[in-house]
């Protein structure tokens, strides 16, 4: 019981074994340590000799034999102290350094048409919350139209997600949003020749981010708070002109 304790302290486990039998026969031989502790003795000289460099076993010559013992009990609560103190010493700046690292947006990249449906099914992941869309008909056209209608809408519906779009003003887009009652989804028309949409943006979750270009077959994740809110703050803007000019 007290080894696998003394373990917690960063001894290894013969370490343990080596320096309770050394604690309970006090001057002792190697041979004895050897018996006592249950340690090979050829293996014993090193787990000693690491023991000596940290201060809980020390050695004497009598009559040419050389004799160990353990050192004070107290030296490990010291060890643990000045170990406590360098941490906290760093701390700071390892704090400052995690905080950089949170503050990095998360990327990951997806390719192929299975990627594709990877990043679509991300944005299922936070139900009865709203999406921000901007939505290009080469979702459409240049994607799996079947699997979007009858798998991902259906369970993003499910999820109870509600969906605010932005779409070209196309006749599959207008065809889109004539679905918009029985899809939990408001669409909004820009003039698909002044601001021809290339690829899908999803805002979604609070702080991710979807891009699917569907003719390079290509997708990206992105999770960063300054992104989302910024890109938000664009959608905002774009959906207020939207309601003004929308037919």
């Amino acid at each position: 019981m007290l080894e696998s304790l003394l373990e917690n302290t960063g001894l290894t486990h013969k370490e343990s074994k080596a320096y309770m039998a050394a604690l309970e026969l006090g001057e002792t031989t190697i041979e004895r340590l050897a018996k006592k502790s249950g340690i090979k003795r050829t293996t014993l000289y090193d787990v000693v000799d690491n023991l000596k460099e940290r201060g809980l076993i020390s050695t004497l010559r009598r009559k040419k034999r050389t004799y160990y013992y353990a050192e004070d009990p107290r030296a490990i609560s010291g060890q643990l102290k000045e170990k406590q103190e360098t941490f906290e010493s760093i701390l700071p700046e390892l704090l400052s350094i995690a905080n950089f690292i949170e503050k990095k947006p998360r990327i990951r990249y997806f390719e192929g048409l299975e990627g594709l449906k990877e990043v679509y099914k991300e944005t299922l992941k936070f139900p009865n919350q709203e999406m921000l869309n901007w939505i290009s008909d080469e979702a459409f056209t240049n994607f799996d139209e079947p699997w979007v209608r009858k798998h991902y809408i259906p369970k993003r519906i499910a999820k109870k997600i509600w969906v605010r779009a932005i779409v070209p003003d196309t006749q599959v887009m207008r065809d889109f949003k004539a679905a918009d009652m029985t899809s939990l989804r408001q669409t909004r028309l820009v003039p698909a020749d002044k601001f021809p949409f290339a690829i899908e943006l999803s805002l979604y979750g609070k702080n991710h981010v979807a891009v699917m270009a569907f003719e390079e077959k290509i997708g990206m994740l992105i999770e960063s708070q300054k992104i989302y809110t910024t890109l938000k703050s664009i959608f905002e803007m774009n959906w207020l002109w939207a309601e003004k000019n929308d037919a």
